[in-house]
């Protein structure tokens, strides 16, 4: 009985790559050159480059070279070792020390046989990404009429905000509150705009990849929008 959805930084269309670009020149890791140079070489596409654009394959290569020292989760935390404990992922390791323990999972009521061991992020899924873009499904929901909030950490450059802001666009709904920032007492928290399809964009200031970075701010976000509030 589906009421309405929440999506966090989602990965959306495997064209979400590509904002990764205009992203990093606005949040100066980049040059001007060689962000117009890309621009006008590659055509906005920077995944998969056909090899015989020789001269785009150079700039992405540099691209790669002024950012792969960059946590794309967090830009704003160094790119490090979990298991270093001054790294702030080293949380993620004692999590899962904390997780496994059987005290632990005893008290939680863990059935034994139903997760032998807990993993934070467990990529050994057998799928396939036959799904190039989700978008029509996002367009299903709103023309039934189903409300949701979409939300971006502005420091996260995994699924930067302007790619969410650019298929959010795609579908061409009127606004009906445009761009503002939203407030928590005397301070911004972010940036919102509301659609004519009960879409409600938001953007989490100073926030990374997931909830965690921003966690006062997203459950402020999520108690205004699940109780029918503006943001």
């Amino acid at each position: 009985n589906l009421q309405g959805y929440v999506l966090g930084n989602p990965a959306t269309e495997f064209s979400d790559y590509n904002y990764r670009i205009p992203y990093a020149h606005g949040m100066a890791l980049i040059s001007d050159e060689l962000y117009e140079s890309m621009k006008e070489i590659c055509k906005g596409k920077y995944r998969n480059v056909d090899p015989r654009n020789k001269e785009c394959l150079k700039f992405v290569e540099e691209y790669q070279k002024c950012t792969d020292r960059i946590n794309q989760v967090f830009i704003l935390t160094p790119l490090c070792e979990e298991s270093e404990d001054t790294c702030y992922s080293y949380l993620y390791l004692l999590t899962t020390y904390w997780a496994n323990d059987e005290s632990v999972r005893k008290a939680l009521h863990i059935n034994k046989e139903s997760i032998k061991e807990w993993v934070r992020c467990y990529w050994g899924i057998p799928y396939n990404h036959d799904i190039e873009s989700s978008v029509p499904y996002h367009m299903n929901n709103s023309i039934n009429g189903y409300p949701s909030l979409i939300f971006s950490g502005d420091h996260d450059m995994e699924v930067p905000f302007l790619g969410t802001q650019a298929w959010i666009r795609s579908l061409n709904y009127s606004l009906t509150d445009d761009w503002r920032p939203w407030m928590i007492g005397d301070q911004i928290a972010g940036y919102t705009r509301t659609y004519a399809n009960k879409m409600t964009f938001a953007t989490i200031k100073g926030g990374g990849h997931t909830p965690e970075y921003k966690p006062y701010e997203s459950y402020i976000m999520f108690q205004r929008w699940i109780n029918g509030q503006p943001l």
